[in-house]
């Protein structure tokens, strides 16, 4: 079986998820080919694999209409280089590249894994991604909220699947605290509450006013605890995404206005497995979000909060594995984190349960496999 994936970036950062699911597919026997940018640090890695690169540049133009037809042309090449028995996109701008390039009577069977819900959010942007899908066009949601809006929308049953993006299980084995309360000075008296997520500014055309993944609501909440006395800081790990430097500036800025030097920044961090032994408690206040980083967190049995959105009911279960809180509702958020403060064995016990949980569900080689099932679903279907 051969598969073409297509990426829109060849960096590592933002794309370690599809590495690790090739790289398991190629171990599984699949003759997995991707196409992606050149120059990015993606390349030596996927060809380590024994995955085939192919370079070019897939995603949309939105902002090149002029780009369009070229690209279009390019796909339509290398799909006739490769000649694969099946196509596998992970986000929405490629998914539109690929449909728009070889038009709804392809023969060949088209996948778009949903790597995050947003696009689906909105009526006019699912309305787009759906009126260009033909009879050969299927869906991997990688939560279940995506998997019922496909169905909601009229797809069939057989042509949306469900397999989350896995990860390494060995990378979250215990790690020793400490290192990042000895960097910012803190001591075990002072609760830290961590964030990991890159800052995304704000989509004004989407009606955004703060940005995705909720840094500004994570502040708020924090003020909050503070000004009723809770011996708190917050911690920040991640910088702007796509050069939303402006952005980051801002939210640092907000941060230090409404806590003080109870907030700290430090960035992005290829060393964050080894801090978040140190978090009191893990907060995901995301706007919009597939599972994120609630499957970090509960792999290294931190107790965790995250917003009712997307796909972070699939792994926190409320009295069970964890918190939810409504999007956009700092207040909230703040009574939740207080909450959870007061009652450490019961969060360390939901904590131990969630990572059994997120074991489960998200093992690599699972999904991997999962994967290469639906792939040889699809062909049956197709034959």
């Amino acid at each position: 079986m051969r598969v073409l994936h297509l990426l829109k970036i060849s960096t590592i950062v933002g794309t370690k998820w599809a590495l690790r699911q090739m790289r398991e597919l190629v171990k599984l026997g699949i003759e997995v080919h991707v196409a992606m940018p050149p120059g990015g640090p993606l390349i030596p890695a996927c060809i380590a694999a024994g995955i085939t690169v192919h370079f070019g540049q897939f995603d949309f133009p939105t902002r090149h209409p002029e780009q369009i037809l070229p690209r279009l042309k390019a796909l339509r090449d290398l799909v006739a280089q490769v000649k694969p028995d099946l196509i596998h996109s992970h986000y929405v701008g490629t998914t539109l590249t690929m449909r728009l390039a070889l038009g709804r009577s392809c023969p060949i069977p088209r996948i778009f894994q949903v790597i995050g819900p947003l696009h689906l959010e909105h009526s006019i942007y699912r309305w787009g991604e759906l009126a260009l899908a033909g009879p050969q066009d299927y869906w991997i949601g990688s939560c279940q909220w995506t998997c019922k809006r496909y169905l909601q929308a009229g797809i069939p049953a057989n042509r949306v699947f469900r397999s989350y993006y896995g990860t390494d299980l060995e990378h979250f084995g215990p790690k020793a605290p400490g290192k990042l309360r000895e960097e910012l000075a803190i001591g075990p008296e002072t609760s830290l509450l961590g964030m990991v997520a890159f800052m995304y500014a704000p989509k004004w055309f989407l009606g955004q006013r703060r940005g995705l993944k909720g840094h500004e609501d994570l502040i708020d909440a924090a003020a909050i605890c503070l000004a009723k006395g809770l011996d708190v800081a917050v911690v920040f790990i991640g910088g702007a995404w796509n050069g939303a430097n402006d952005y980051e500036a801002r939210v640092r800025a907000y941060g230090k206005k409404h806590c003080g030097k109870r907030a700290f920044f430090l960035g992005t961090r290829s060393d964050v497995s080894q801090l978040y032994s140190d978090f009191t408690l893990a907060i995901h206040p995301s706007h919009s979000e597939n599972v994120g980083g609630a499957v970090e967190s509960l792999l290294s049995a931190i107790p965790t909060i995250a917003t009712n959105v997307g796909g972070f009911p699939d792994l926190i279960i409320p009295d069970e594995t964890g918190w939810l809180v409504p999007a956009h509702d700092p207040l909230r958020l703040s009574e939740t984190i207080m909450e959870a403060l007061d009652y450490p064995q019961l969060a360390t016990q939901m904590a131990l349960k969630g990572q059994k949980l997120a074991r489960e569900l998200f093992d690599v080689r699972k999904t991997a496999q999962q994967v290469a099932s639906i792939y040889a679903d699809i062909l049956q279907i197709r034959n």
